[in-house]
């Protein structure tokens, strides 16, 4: 059922942290299909990077941190979404919501059916689930917030197909669809996909949902979070040295790496313009200058681990 001429349209965002989530939303905020859309971004962690991370500064971005989007900051995400719809006088074609890749998405999408204002003024469009090629079958018996993300999937993108062979990918996929023979599966390299396969899918079906999990529509939802999960950003107001920081991340990705289940940072470079942006996984790491520093704008590094069961190293 399409959205009432009242309903604006959601895309939930959902994916394991370093699947690719951001990747798609910048592709989607930077095509030029003549759409404006809201951004709700939650992150894991007291210091916000995904923000920054967006490459379109035109949009409304709506930042939430310091907890999962499925629990502490329920609350904060229907606040946006009513205020969003009270104001009528700007045009918005939809809203998306990037979860944390900690969340389970069941209760982000119980939101937009328990609260009586939200379910009148939206409609839940899609779950868009993110999955990571390489390294989801290493992470999906571990996490289960993998399989609660890929269980509620509309559709699929299966991201990084670039690193895995042909045979790893039949297998992923296998799996996938022993946990959701439902959703579509599309595989993408650097989340590049037509954007008519993810947005305007009008593909959640709450009939679907509630054969999977008859109490979704309770107003409790049982939330497990992995408590050896834990983030630590580190800050530095003056320029770094990129003959020291980019051995120095080097060997730490070396070092730790398979510790490290997500890594993000906007470096300032000594003598450099361009805002450079670090991202990595587990031992996987890519760089490279994202767009120049703003006349007034405040030249800190920042750079966020989420890592699990840390190792110290001599």
């Amino acid at each position: 059922m399409q959205a009432a001429p009242n309903q604006t349209p959601v895309t939930v965002i959902t994916g394991y942290l370093g699947s690719g989530k951001t990747t798609l939303l910048n592709r989607i905020l930077s095509e030029a299909h003549g759409k404006r859309y809201a951004v709700i971004v939650n992150e894991f962690g007291e210091i916000g990077i995904d923000n920054d991370l967006i490459v379109n500064a035109e949009e409304e971005i709506f930042e939430m941190n310091n907890g999962c989007i499925c629990c502490t900051v329920r609350g904060d995400l229907i606040r946006i979404l009513n205020g969003l719809m009270r104001r009528k006088s700007r045009r918005m074609d939809g809203i998306i919501v990037e979860t944390t890749g900690l969340a389970d998405p069941a209760p982000v999408a119980q939101t937009f059916f328990v609260d009586e204002d939200v379910r009148r003024q939206t409609k839940l469009d899609a779950i868009v689930t993110v999955a990571d090629a390489k390294h989801l079958l290493g992470e999906i018996d571990r996490a289960p917030e993998v399989q609660e993300q890929l269980g509620f999937a509309d559709i699929v993108l299966l991201n990084k197909t670039d690193l895995a062979t042909g045979d790893d990918l039949a297998s992923v996929e296998a799996r996938i669809r022993r946990i959701n023979p439902y959703a579509g599966i599309h595989r993408t390299e650097r989340c590049d996909v037509d954007l008519g396969k993810v947005l305007g899918r009008d593909a959640f079906s709450l009939d679907r949902v509630l054969e999977i999990e008859p109490g979704f529509l309770a107003e409790e939802h049982d939330n497990e979070h992995d408590e050896e999960i834990g983030s630590l950003c580190l800050t530095a107001s003056r320029p770094l040295d990129p003959a020291r920081f980019i051995p120095w991340i080097s060997k730490v990705t070396q070092e730790i790496g398979t510790d490290i289940l997500r890594m993000k940072g906007i470096i300032a470079m000594k003598d450099d313009d361009q805002r450079f942006v670090v991202q990595g996984v587990h031992m996987l790491i890519d760089g490279g200058p994202q767009r120049p520093w703003k006349l007034n704008e405040r030249r800190d590094s920042r750079l966020v681990f989420t890592a699990g069961s840390c190792q110290r190293t001599g």
